[in-house]
């Protein structure tokens, strides 16, 4: 099943993960996609973005990452570009996506995770399992 995804994708191998400001849920989704999709021998990568970039990562997020054993994809929070529009596979957006950005490929909405500042243990698990079922696809 693996093999019909990479063919519908080309060589587009990257998920973008986008969320308002780019400090929180896209950084803790492609940090545990990109974990995730190595255990599994999956070769994509992740990358997160923001539509409206904070100055610097989630505290939050960087300590549960860190209590995780893992490290965040990105150094600082990244706008979503027209460049990282058209190397994606596919879209994974826990905020409304702007106009300005072509729909061109596959995007996902998962508004329903939970802000990471609330409760990080939380929106952890639901994006956990919603990166399982996407992978499951993917193997």
């Amino acid at each position: 099943m693996f093999n019909s995804f990479v063919e519908s994708v080309g060589s587009n191998l990257t998920i973008v993960f986008l969320c308002e400001h780019g400090a929180a849920k896209s950084i803790l989704a492609a940090a545990y996609f990109n974990h995730l999709a190595d255990e599994l021998g999956i070769k994509m990568r992740s990358v997160a973005r923001g539509t409206n970039p904070d100055p610097i990562l989630s505290p939050q997020t960087i300590a549960g990452l860190t209590r995780d054993g893992l490290t965040p994809t990105e150094s600082f929070p990244r706008e979503l570009t027209e460049a990282d529009m058209k190397s994606a596979s596919r879209v994974i957006t826990f905020c409304e996506l702007p106009e300005k950005y072509p729909q061109t490929i596959p995007i996902e909405f998962w508004k329903d995770v939970p802000p990471v500042s609330e409760d990080y243990a939380r929106s952890r698990d639901i994006i956990i399992d919603r990166i399982r079922l996407l992978l499951k696809k993917m193997e």
